[in-house]
């Protein structure tokens, strides 16, 4: 029974009143089928830590291996030597790499949800109408050449090729300025 003067309030109290049980719990139940049970549910738990340890190993290269394949994507598409631009179906930047914001002149945040045709020189924006609308009608890739220029003034020529994906039908292009080599 509880006793008037018990404090539950008192962790130090209450923990001492429950060794206090569980010991009077022990003696009063000790039989070896007991100690069997509790050695048979020591080996299970020893056995479950030794499984969460090779499923943490497991976790810990796969946590490796994804670092790096991340290191490699951030190498092969933000550091590459081309612009590569998403663009969804009404040409709105979604993504860019480093060189494409580079190509455009502008800081790659402040490009994303602007317009790609706005970069395009007046008189290329027939060429590149003509092949965005060819790489959504046929799903194919498809080339052209086009001039990047915004108020007038010309930033680079470029070759570019687009595709559109499965699912998103988001257009992908590898942008290449060929400036210098004209």
């Amino acid at each position: 029974m509880i006793h008037e003067e018990f404090d539950f309030n008192d962790p130090r109290m209450l923990r001492k009143k429950a060794e206090e049980r569980l010991k009077e719990s022990r003696l009063d139940k000790h039989n070896p089928t007991e100690e069997a049970d509790i050695k048979k549910l020591l080996h299970e738990l020893q056995v479950h830590q030794i499984e969460l340890e090779m499923q943490n190993e497991e976790l810990q290269i796969a946590y490796e291996t994804a670092e790096e394949a991340l290191k490699k994507h951030t190498m092969l598409y933000d550091l590459a030597p081309i612009g590569f631009f998403v663009l969804n179906e009404a040409s709105s930047i979604i993504e860019l790499n480093f060189t494409g914001a580079e190509m455009l002149k502008e800081p790659r945040f402040s490009l994303v949800n602007s317009n790609f045709r706005i970069f395009i020189a007046e008189d290329s924006l027939v060429e590149f109408d003509q092949f965005f609308d060819r790489i959504y009608a046929s799903s194919a890739k498809e080339s052209c050449h086009l001039k990047l220029g915004y108020d007038q003034q010309l930033l680079c020529t470029v070759y570019v090729e687009g595709v559109i994906t499965g699912d998103d039908q988001q257009c992908l292009l590898s942008v290449v300025d060929i400036s210098k080599l004209s």
